[in-house]
């Protein structure tokens, strides 16, 4: 528990302590799905459509063999698959599965619901100035769209 001190607590504490609070939230919602975080986060990225194996890399923070490794495990679980790339012959993308899909729209609803919770103390207000703030900090500094 958090002992309150009265007093305010600066930017880069609270952007930490939110980043820990929220990875929690994460990690257990991913465990309650059987997932590991990096492969919650594969699931949620792939939502959206196939990735190259690159392109994937760059958005997950990934090294080649780390992300072929998770690829390699999430694929055995059937729920991603490697494809053609339609557009390099060398290539493959990773897309999910109909199982793959079913169970990313399970976490990622079950995530947005849990971290939806976190500022329940806030009034309408407060939650969209969070909300415009944090969204102007991803953007100035260019997260890639990992959960939209």
């Amino acid at each position: 528990m958090v002992r309150d001190t009265g007093e305010r607590m600066g930017v880069v504490a609270a952007l930490v302590r939110s980043a820990f609070l929220v990875d929690a939230v994460y990690a257990a919602s991913a465990r309650e799905h059987g997932l590991t975080q990096q492969q919650g986060q594969l699931l949620c990225v792939l939502m959206g459509r196939p990735y190259g194996m690159s392109e994937l890399g760059s958005t997950l923070g990934l090294a080649k063999s780390s992300l072929t490794g998770l690829v390699d495990r999430t694929e055995r679980r059937g729920l991603v698959r490697r494809e053609p790339d339609p557009d390099d012959a060398r290539a493959v993308r990773v897309a999910l599965t109909p199982a793959g899909s079913a169970l990313a729209a399970e976490f990622y609803d079950a995530c947005c619901a849990r971290i939806d919770e976190l500022p329940s103390g806030f009034d309408e207000r407060e939650r969209r100035t969070l909300a415009d703030l944090l969204a102007r900090l991803v953007s100035d500094n260019e997260v890639p769209a990992v959960f939209d």
